[in-house]
């Protein structure tokens, strides 16, 4: 039987288990990669673990998101990630260099190697044949100390594409057309493989939008192959030694085909607030817009920002609708500057600003109250702009363009001829010399550290009954922004675990901290796709700081799941997802922690003469990390 890339990759970096779909293996990984809302808390966890320098081929340490420098906490979050990566033997991008993902697949990333990232767009290097995966800052801290990471072995999904995208249609459609046919759990366990006639036909950076958002459906990864284009991709990069041929067997077996004929297409939006309510752009025809924004790790490339500069050459937004730009590197806005680029973008009257996240993860730029926005990013979750109310959409890079002219939806029938597909120069100009790159004398480096920088909890080990009640029910698709929402308030604390606790839930109940604070211990009741969304361990740690013993749910998603397992709480699936609907706030609830058994069912206790049933999907591994604590203990137990 022949195999497809990931089956390749996963038995080349394979340590333990066997690669069968649903069973815990262990990968060895290649390569790390931290951004400063998540790596201030990854490598002040790789330092209690207590090793030197890291022991990957590389990890590298990203600026890209708590950038505005509003007070001393980011500036000191900023100086210690610099000296704990000199430090360590890591790579460090300083603030403005550019969006971790856009960097490393222009810089580091390689085909058929693993790498796993303290961000859940990580996959975006997928585009060139790694298999990329988001993860828990924990589980990045002990891949950078040379340590497995585990996952369920997924499932293969071969996306079989076909013809050639069409007129106005991009990357983007593509993901958007599988967002609307499987939703934001369809990919759940499953690996998303490219392939078919139809791939040679997109370039790297539509692959990379692509593999970018599959994590909005739940995947452990999406992945591309490595071909003639990844070939000239690397080797435009200077980095051509980087490249290895890397394709599925003929005779490859899937777990699952789907069929996209690229040549079918058009211009695809997601509505308001979740990825996968998605329509086509023509049906919204006639509703006003008042904000676009083009850029984040999904669209902000130099092929998005060419097609946008030539869109909107020669015109002028209208003064009711503001453009918000923001390249993905330095070496974007070089390429764009060299061209003559940057002044048809600055003539439209649109906003330049810093090679950074932003207004993806509402650090700027958000919307009116109740504005309509539309944005090039990959999530549209409520709230997650800076504005509770904003309205998000979701489209490419040509298409928010042309609607920012329009100032309203319109159908792309009418917009005329598309730009011609971008091609990288041969002389692509390099920023490497931006980076910081470790030096010998590692032992002379002081690591510095401000006073918003607090040591890490020490958790205690599962007791053999918890008592509690719920603290909180909510629904489905509850999301880490939910969860733990961002923006410059909050993520500034993010090096420190008891200041940042008090925001959790503080958009969905804020009566919640002060509850369990009073209670001193709680559970949470959930419904399906628990902690979809980024891979922010906060939305864990912190409410285990607060008490938080246990989550039930109906389903969770695979990150946020990971997470809890981590930090020690434990999650409970709920048997029958009808006792979801009898169980509210302030049930007692007894659970018999200490007759868990892996994958088994338990009888939780809601009081005398009644009960409901939970199970697990924990492997012996994962619930041993519940029992002594979280992971942490569990290393330092091993030790």
């Amino acid at each position: 039987m022949g195999k497809s890339i990931t089956h390749k990759i996963i038995e080349n970096h394979l340590v333990s288990g066997e690669m069968i779909a649903g069973q815990e293996i262990g990968l060895r990984i290649d390569q790390t990669l931290t951004q400063d809302a998540t790596g201030t808390m990854a490598w002040l966890q790789y330092e209690a673990i207590g090793i030197g320098t890291v022991r990957t081929d590389l990890s590298v340490s990203y600026v890209d998101h708590n950038t505005l420098q509003m007070g001393f906490r980011n500036p000191d979050d900023h100086r210690y990630l610099r000296t704990v990566a000199a430090k360590s033997g890591a790579v460090f991008s300083p603030a403005g260099t550019g969006i971790c993902h856009q960097l490393h697949l222009e810089n580091f990333a390689k085909p058929g190697a693993t790498l796993i990232g303290s961000d859940s767009h990580t996959p975006t290097a997928g585009g060139i044949g790694s298999m990329s995966m988001g993860a828990g800052g924990l589980s990045v801290a002990l891949a950078m100390a040379g340590e497995a990471y585990f996952i369920p072995m997924p499932k293969v999904v071969k996306v079989n594409l076909t013809g050639e995208l069409k007129g106005w249609a991009a990357g983007k459609d593509v993901i958007l057309h599988l967002l609307g046919m499987l939703t934001v759990k369809g990919g759940v366990g499953k690996v998303f493989e490219y392939a078919g006639p139809g791939v040679a036909s997109l370039s790297v950076p539509d692959r990379a939008t692509i593999t970018n958002m599959g994590a909005e459906l739940g995947a452990t990864t999406s992945i591309f192959p490595s071909d003639d284009k990844t070939r000239d991709f690397l080797e435009k990069m200077g980095r051509g030694n980087d490249f290895t041929e890397l394709i599925a067997d003929p005779d490859a077996e899937y777990d699952e085909i789907i069929e996209i004929n690229l040549s079918e297409l058009e211009p695809l939006v997601a509505q308001p607030h979740m990825p996968d309510v998605v329509c086509k752009v023509k049906d919204l025809a006639g509703k006003k817009i008042d904000q676009c924004a083009i850029g984040s790790c999904t669209n902000s490339s130099y092929s998005d920002l060419k097609n946008t500069a030539q869109i909107l050459s020669g015109k002028q937004t209208p003064p009711e609708t503001d453009l918000l730009i923001s390249p993905g590197s330095k070496q974007v806005v070089k390429m764009l500057a060299r061209e003559g680029l940057m002044e048809p973008l600055l003539d439209s009257g649109a906003r330049i600003l810093e090679c950074t996240c932003g207004p993806c993860i509402g650090m700027g730029g958000s919307p009116t109250s109740a504005g309509v926005s539309v944005r090039t990013f990959n999530r549209n979750f409520e709230g997650r702009s800076g504005t509770q109310d904003g309205q998000i959409f979701l489209t490419s890079a040509q298409t928010a363009a042309r609607l920012a002219l329009e100032g309203k939806f319109t159908d792309p029938a009418t917009w005329g001829d598309a730009p011609e597909r971008v091609e990288l120069p041969d002389d692509v100009p390099s920023i490497r010399h931006l980076f910081v790159f470790p030096q010998d004398k590692t032992d002379e480096v002081e690591i510095l550290r401000g006073p918003n920088i607090v040591a890490l909890n020490d958790f205690d080990s599962l007791p053999d009954t918890i008592e509690a009640k719920v603290l909180l029910k909510v629904g489905d698709n509850i999301t880490t922004d939910h969860i733990l929402p961002a923006g410059a308030e909050i993520t500034a604390l993010r090096s420190n675990i008891p200041a940042i606790s008090l925001y959790i839930f503080n958009r969905v109940d804020k009566d919640f901290v002060p509850r369990i604070q009073k209670a001193g211990k709680g559970i949470i009741l959930g419904g399906e796709n628990y902690g979809q969304g980024s891979s922010r361990e906060h939305a864990a740690l912190g409410p285990r700081h607060l008490g938080v013993k246990a989550v039930i749910v109906k389903s969770l998603a695979r990150i946020h799941r990971a997470n809890l397992i981590n930090f020690g709480i434990l999650p409970l699936l709920l048997a029958d997802a009808n006792d979801y609907d009898r169980l509210s706030e302030g049930s007692n609830l007894t659970i018999p922690a200490a007759a868990l058994t892996p994958g088994g069912t338990i009888s939780i206790s809601t009081g005398p003469g009644d009960s409901f049933e939970v199970t697990n999907d924990l492997t012996k591994n994962e619930l041993e990390i519940i029992q002594s604590g979280g992971l942490l203990n569990a290393v330092r137990k091993n030790q």
